[in-house]
């Protein structure tokens, strides 16, 4: 991981990395970006899991049936379909464009399995944390198809699907929380042209550029293609794509700042609450 000194309000980047190959479900290939030794966490924020294939060995396995408890997995596709499932008895499709916004709460077990046989599949899992009192909530889901997300175009050409939060131009995405209050953009920019965001200068933030090369801040730090970047202190956050045009997701949410203990599945806030969770998954207390 590489560090740098933010110096102005317009954030810079101060570390970035690569992540690390990784395999989860049954032997489905991905990035894990964030929830390595490199980067643990970034409060909220406890894991970032990228995947992209279109060798169907990648990905065909899925992820059967699995429990969680105490945070929220985010899945959004940019190419291909899944598919999922619940012990509440929920199901649907998420497709490209759209996301699944799952609030595991006090526990659910879930399955997401590809609904494709061949072709490309590409996405991210994000995990978000819950604070201690909304742990043992109620299970809940916010899932939006493509055509419920918005897409806001630019005259510019710059395209942005937002997920959660609001642009500096005055589009909301669907997903609501009040807990963290989170930013999730996905940006298509142009070549040569720059994009604006204001973000509370209390978040936690990063990118991940999906296609091309970004110019960050008044330093114009580069970041590459498949590179996440922690974001310093501001409360604007500036990229031009020079070199060409650029895909990149932006997100950004209010840390917890509560002690956090893992536990597979599980993220609680004491290795007891961890220890309890495995016993009521295992006593089908879910």
């Amino acid at each position: 991981m590489t560090r740098d000194i933010p110096i102005t309000d317009s954030r810079a980047v101060v570390a970035t990395t690569p992540g690390m190959p990784a395999t989860d479900g049954d032997g489905v290939k991905m990035t894990r970006v964030i929830g390595t030794q490199e980067l643990n966490m970034l409060d909220p924020f406890l894991l970032l899991d990228a995947f992209e294939s279109d060798q169907p060995r990648d990905y065909i396995g899925g992820f059967p049936s699995h429990p969680h408890r105490g945070f929220e997995t985010v899945t959004y596709l940019l190419a291909g379909r899944m598919r999922h499932n619940d012990s509440a008895g929920n199901e649907g499709v998420i497709e490209p464009g759209g996301v699944q916004w799952m609030t595991a709460g006090k526990g659910i077990v879930h399955s997401e399995m590809p609904e494709q046989e061949d072709g490309l599949l590409m996405g991210f899992q994000l995990w978000v944390n819950l604070p201690a009192a909304a742990k043992m909530s109620e299970p809940a889901y916010q899932e939006f198809p493509p055509s419920e997300t918005p897409l806001e175009r630019r005259d510019n050409g710059t395209e942005i699907r937002v997920i959660a939060g609001t642009t500096s131009e005055g589009t909301t995405g669907v997903v609501k929380n009040e807990l963290v209050r989170p930013t999730y953009l996905d940006v298509t920019l142009p070549a040569g042209q720059t994009f604006n965001q204001d973000v509370d200068a209390t978040d936690n933030a990063f990118l991940f550029v999906v296609d091309g090369e970004l110019k960050v801040g008044e330093r114009r730090q580069v970041l590459g293609r498949r590179v996440l970047g922690i974001l310093g202190e501001g409360s604007q956050i500036s990229v031009t794509a020079d070199a060409g045009p650029a895909r990149f997701l932006l997100v950004s949410a209010q840390p917890i700042n509560e002690p956090v203990a893992r536990g597979g599945p599980f993220v609680m806030n004491t290795k007891e609450e961890i220890m309890q969770a495995f016993d009521d998954y295992k006593h089908n207390r879910f």
